[in-house]
């Protein structure tokens, strides 16, 4: 997803801080970090997380306010101001997702930034025990790294990415933008991939997209897609269901790929999944 014009109940609890507060963390009682969510679920030790001699946070996982900060509950792309929830189910997938990272989109019209969107990826946390030949490694050494995104992308679990639009945009500027950074990743489109193609742009044309609006792409296998659109909230049902591995791949690569439309958004995703992997 490029720019305007060429733009680019739930199952998993967090657990609590606690009693004795880190008085180095700037949000006392806050998470600075979406991935706290995932240490229940995953049965990751939380004692990598805690000083043993005083019992509280260590100020290495918890201040990475450059990629999000918020609540239990919400986490807030700080660039944008959007919340996104630390957890949630989309439609026609049974698993509650929990949120990796969050970042945002900005396209430049005469030296001048304009956001378009924030983002957030959403995955099923019992795809990180599948990453285990990645532990240890540092958030850079992560974004980097394309095999492992490769890795993640082909993993059979759910992932979802939900964009929240910062300004309106009208549907056929949107597709325009999206099929622009979609179609050069397709080498040889497929009579499969151009169904597909057509089925993702009907979602968008002639819908008027105003700030605010959420839209789910949602993998639950590497070969599917579900598109959901929501003007209010989450979605109550999908709008479209894409099955082109070679489109659905096409738009992962978009935001994870070597050229990252939204690089604010992949170096969230590699800190989160280095501070999971340590």
């Amino acid at each position: 997803m490029v720019g305007l014009g060429s733009i680019s109940t739930p199952m998993c609890t967090t657990s609590p801080l606690p009693s004795k507060p880190n008085p180095r963390n700037n949000f006392p009682g806050k998470l600075s970090h979406p991935l706290l969510g995932f240490h229940k679920v995953h049965s990751l030790s939380l004692s990598t997380h805690f000083s043993p001699q005083k019992n509280k946070l260590t100020e290495t996982h918890f201040t990475l306010k450059a990629s999000s900060v918020g609540t239990a509950d919400y986490t807030e792309e700080p660039a944008t101001k959007v919340k996104f929830r630390t957890s949630l189910i989309v439609p026609d997938c049974s698993t509650s997702l929990s949120l990796l990272g969050t970042g945002y989109r900005e396209k430049v019209f005469a030296i001048i930034g304009v956001k378009v969107y924030a983002a957030g990826l959403y995955v099923n946390p019992s795809i990180l025990s599948k990453l285990d030949a990645w532990k240890g490694r540092s958030a850079a050494q992560i974004q980097d790294d394309m095999p492992l995104f490769k890795s993640f992308f082909e993993d059979p679990m759910e992932k979802s990415l939900q964009v929240v639009l910062v300004r309106d945009v009208d549907g056929k500027t949107f597709w325009d933008a999206l099929d622009e950074a979609i179609s050069p990743r397709i080498k040889a489109p497929t009579p499969v991939d151009e169904s597909a193609l057509s089925t993702f742009r009907g979602i968008f044309q002639g819908r008027p997209l105003n700030k605010g609006t959420s839209i789910f792409l949602t993998w639950p296998h590497p070969s599917k897609m579900l598109v959901a659109v929501s003007s209010d909230g989450l979605p109550t049902s999908t709008d479209a269901t894409i099955e082109s591995p070679n489109v659905g791949s096409a738009l992962f690569d978009v935001f994870f790929g070597d050229a990252p439309v939204s690089p604010s958004l992949k170096t969230s995703v590699a800190t989160g999944l280095a501070t999971i992997l340590k």
